[in-house]
């Protein structure tokens, strides 16, 4: 298949996302004000609760197998390769830049993490839809990498809460001590207001603030994103409960068919949302260009050109089985941009926030064309 055939079948999903993400953007805006802050609130908990759950459990059900296992035994290694390769690259970042202690989390984070749920899901099974794919059959393209993206999602998330989620949290412990320092020189020498009342200490504060925002977001980190992945697995691995819901004949099939159609709803509420909240970049921050910069090169150059020397690595040794669909995805999840969930963080923190969605607007404003011209390369050596 020709190159210029690869480009417009890449360039079609990732200008879809680019639209609908614009839709999001647009909906937010004051004058608009149907995204509004409560409106994406109560949407990206129906996203956890319900659209992601039910996404994801339904694809691994179809497709994960002891078989499957076996072949997928790499993406957790290669996710990690992603993790590790961008936190040492952040590093040298951070070494050269010397950003705000602060924000140096924040830095690692998003050179770190990618967004290996979302961002799969949209652009693989529309990949596979597209005329010209070198992908084959579309059904099954779309059903296994459906699968390979929601696998993806849970092994992502997994390293995000675990590892990006402390490194924001240890990076931001200067900050906050710093506040406390200012709060107990403030209570020892109380400020009066206008009235005559003593202020509350900022302490206090901050503390009852950082209470009621880890209430809203432990949850959903711990529990939705690790309870769908465990429900796929135990009905495409258990060969009863297999046979009762999975396939045309099954008994059961309404509730795998009904888990499916609420899924659907995920991808479409997703992007909205991420389109929405990369609005609030266009405030601007002091975060200074060469960050900016620097994550844009680390995540759109180094990062993919590490990727394929690794993936040819393993398919020279014959550690990976040379299946394109597979490969293609394990090239993509060294191409994407910096997980959204990064933002969560920051908020749960209080440190970075304007900074972060500087970061998350400019990343993904170029992820149109950084994606774009990946997959179409990433499909060229895969074919």
């Amino acid at each position: 298949m020709g190159f210029l055939n690869l480009f417009i079948v890449a360039s079609i999903p990732v200008l879809k996302v680019l639209l609908v993400t614009a839709l999001g953007s647009f909906l937010a805006l004051d004058s608009i004000s149907i995204l509004g802050e409560d409106a994406r609130k109560h949407l990206n908990r129906v996203v956890f609760f319900v659209f992601n759950p039910a996404l994801v459990s339904s694809n691994l059900a179809k497709t994960i197998t002891y078989e499957s296992m076996i072949k997928l035994w790499f993406m957790p290694i290669n996710i990690l390769f992603t993790f590790l390769i961008g936190s040492a690259l952040g590093w040298m970042l951070i070494q050269i830049t010397r950003p705000p202690q602060h924000l140096r989390g924040l830095i690692l984070g998003c050179c770190a993490a990618g967004n290996l749920g979302n961002m799969l899901i949209i652009i693989v099974p529309a990949v596979c839809k597209e005329k010209g794919s070198p992908f084959g059959d579309s059904d099954v393209c779309s059903t296994y990498g459906m699968a390979y993206s929601s696998l993806s999602m849970a092994i992502g998330a997994i390293y995000l809460w675990s590892y990006v989620y402390n490194i924001v949290r240890i990076s931001s412990s200067k900050y906050t001590e710093g506040i406390d320092e200012s709060s107990s020189k403030s209570s020892e020498e109380p400020s009066k207001v206008m009235n005559g009342s003593c202020r509350e200490p900022l302490l206090s504060k901050d503390l009852s603030i950082l209470e009621n925002q880890a209430d809203h977001f432990a949850l959903p980190c711990s529990s939705s994103e690790a309870r769908p992945q465990i429900v796929g697995f135990f009905v495409g691995l258990i060969p009863l409960i297999r046979w009762l819901m999975i396939g045309e004949s099954a008994p059961l099939r309404v509730i795998e068919d009904s888990a499916y159609l609420i899924g659907e709803g995920a991808i479409p509420a997703t992007t909205l949302i991420m389109g929405a909240n990369l609005l609030r970049g266009l405030r601007g921050s002091d975060i200074h260009v060469s960050l900016i910069v620097g994550i844009i090169v680390i995540r759109y150059i180094a990062l993919p050109l590490f990727g394929i020397l690794i993936i040819k690595g393993v398919l020279h040794f014959g550690l990976v089985q040379s299946d394109p669909l597979y490969t293609f995805v394990l090239l993509l999840q060294f191409a994407v941009p910096p997980a959204m969930n990064i933002g969560t963080i920051t908020q749960l923190f209080g440190a970075g926030e304007k900074e972060c969605s500087v970061i998350l607007l400019w990343t993904y404003g170029l992820a149109s064309i950084s994606l774009t011209l990946w997959s179409t390369f990433f499909m060229w050596l895969v074919a």
